[in-house]
């Protein structure tokens, strides 16, 4: 009786940790997307079609559209610019748009206001933004320039470059005071976003370029060309990387810093760890494009979005 029952144990755990996991619902956007952001209510999703969509992820409706002016692209054509970085806080929207000749534009939509912050004229190659608080916007720069603006004074408050590398991908902490920087190189910077200054690097676990990383809970994760999902745990730095079999696009981590999300092969298939047992518990699998970006919701939900208009939500067990 007590090994019928230590087998019936083990063939649950060995399931679960084996466990192909279909999306709980799809929502549609317009456009491909490149970004987006969750909180308890909504979903916003910044898309190739010159907006940002908010969805109400429970009733799995489109509540708002925010979209920007046509611009023209090299042949002279009008066209909608892409989206490539969106956020929210109370009450505000923030939208780092494609300009013309590479260059970026930085909007904030407020009470049915759409005001332009970053112009064309400014020649910057802003490749992601996030709110710090209502009036302070981090940014990073293709560059990989890091700066902190300050949306009443209308100015930097500090800008400086990382590394020499080309920048990938940031993330900020669920309290907003640290920055994840990964770029070509493999490293990861983090920076304390209030000093303005780099206060670890982490190394050693990616190679090559880090596509994606996430931060939260003293946990860092990157996603990486050289099929390395990797971690680290701060402040040490310690970590280690799961294989992939194909290059690892995006990457998120789970609110407590527990479970990683990986895309983890060619099929666009994402992997679920669990870093506290530094084993794989699920693979979500339904995911039709190269994937974009990965958010968790809380410890058991989370989306993904792709090179196509379907956003997929995912339950885990």
């Amino acid at each position: 009786m007590i090994k019928d029952i230590f087998v019936a144990v083990l063939l649950s755990v060995v399931t679960l940790w084996s466990q192909d996991i279909s999306p709980l619902k799809e929502l549609n956007s317009n456009g491909n997307v490149y970004d987006m952001v969750v909180d308890g209510k909504y979903l916003y999703a910044g898309t190739s079609h010159g907006n940002l969509q908010v969805f109400d992820y429970t009733s799995n409706t489109l509540v708002k559209t925010i979209t920007l002016p046509k611009i023209k692209d090299f042949m002279g054509d009008e066209i909608y610019p892409k989206i490539f970085s969106i956020d929210h806080m109370d009450g505000r929207y923030l939208l780092l748009s494609e300009a013309k000749s590479g260059y970026r534009e930085l909007y904030i939509y407020e009470n049915n206001t759409t005001t332009k912050v970053i112009s064309i004229d400014q020649k910057e190659t802003l490749a992601k933004a996030r709110f710090v608080d209502k009036d302070h916007i981090f940014l990073a720069d293709l560059g990989n320039d890091v700066i902190l603006y300050d949306l009443k004074s209308k100015k930097q408050i500090y800008r400086f470059q990382i590394s020499q590398s080309k920048f990938s991908d940031f993330d900020l902490n669920f309290d907003k005071s640290r920055a994840a920087i990964g770029c070509e190189s493999g490293e990861i910077s983090i920076v304390d976003i209030k000093a303005g200054k780099i206060i670890k690097v982490l190394k050693g676990q990616n190679l090559d370029n880090t596509y994606k990383v996430a931060i939260e809970n003293s946990v860092v994760t990157g996603a990486g060309q050289d099929r390395r999902a990797s971690y680290y745990r701060l402040p040490k730095g310690n970590g280690g990387y799961f294989e992939g079999s194909f290059l690892i696009y995006a990457t998120a981590l789970s609110p407590s810093g527990r479970y990683a999300a990986y895309a983890i092969d060619e099929e666009n298939n994402i992997a679920i760890y669990d870093l506290s047992l530094e084993k794989r518990i699920a693979l979500l699998k339904g995911q039709k494009s190269t994937l974009n970006c990965i958010v968790f919701l809380d410890e058991k939900r989370l989306f993904s979005a792709s090179n196509d208009p379907k956003i997929m939500m995912w339950q885990l067990p």
